[in-house]
């Protein structure tokens, strides 16, 4: 079995009176496909907001690669090699696709190295990063030339230049036609097939059930259910959640 690259224990957090999240114990294998589901307000953009460092915790503990990150400020997250994705791509509107990628590949993979890339390598990342989402020929546009999908491939490759271990892709799909659902489920394969670490939380379940190899699903900040895809949908109080008693 992988190795485990991301391990959250007895999480909590809350908001004055109300328990966003109650205790969540988590754990990520190296290379894994994961999906985190749950109905509107069940704590899903909650906890990867936690994990991810743009919230605190007020409990329990998180483990990336061994190291425990409570309290650490989220782009040196990011720049450990946890990146996340979001619903809304907000790009540099004013640079074109490769400037839009040059930005946070020099501000974390130099860091993370203690070297600087060459221009050269650094054009040459952010063309090969395009056209493994499939914007290669798109290079020096602006993102308002963008479709609705493919400004989604642009943000999940703009969270791909930081080189992330494990990638947070958040609603990457939402709004989207069936056929441009599938363009999505394609890009995040290849991801993963280059040895990044997803975690997919989306509401369409066909794209979920195809693409994680499992799920966990939170109800009311609880994790409730934690097992392959089928026999997590086939838990009563997954089934009460979604279909009501």
């Amino acid at each position: 079995m992988p190795a485990s690259i991301l391990e959250v224990r007895g999480l909590g957090k809350r908001f004055g009176g109300f328990v966003a999240l109650d205790g969540i114990n988590l754990s990520v294998a190296a290379g894994e496909r994961l999906g985190l589901i749950g109905p509107n307000g069940s704590g899903k953009s909650t906890l990867v907001n936690c994990l991810s460092g743009t919230l605190h915790h007020d409990s329990g503990s998180v483990v990336f690669d061994g190291r425990a990150i409570d309290g650490m400020p989220a782009f040196r997250r990011t720049r450990l090699g946890l990146a996340r994705s979001f619903q809304l791509p907000k790009p540099f509107r004013s640079l074109n696709l490769v400037d839009n990628l040059r930005i946070p590949l020099l501000y974390t993979v130099n860091a993370r190295h203690g070297a600087h890339l060459s221009g050269a390598a650094i054009g040459e990342r952010c063309r090969a990063l395009l056209a493994d989402v499939g914007l290669a020929e798109k290079a020096r546009h602006l993102p308002r030339d963008l479709t609705q999908v493919e400004m989604r491939k642009l943000e999940l490759a703009r969270a791909v230049a930081s080189a992330p271990r494990l990638l947070f892709a958040d609603e990457a799909m939402a709004g989207l036609s069936p056929s441009e659902v599938e363009e999505i489920l394609l890009v995040l394969v290849r991801l993963n097939e280059q040895g990044i670490t997803i975690v997919l939380i989306e509401h369409i379940m066909r794209a979920v059930m195809s693409f994680s190899t499992r799920l966990v699903v939170l109800v009311a900040g609880q994790k409730i259910a934690d097992g392959s895809p089928q026999e997590a949908i086939r838990n009563p109080e997954v089934e009460r959640a979604y279909l009501g008693e």
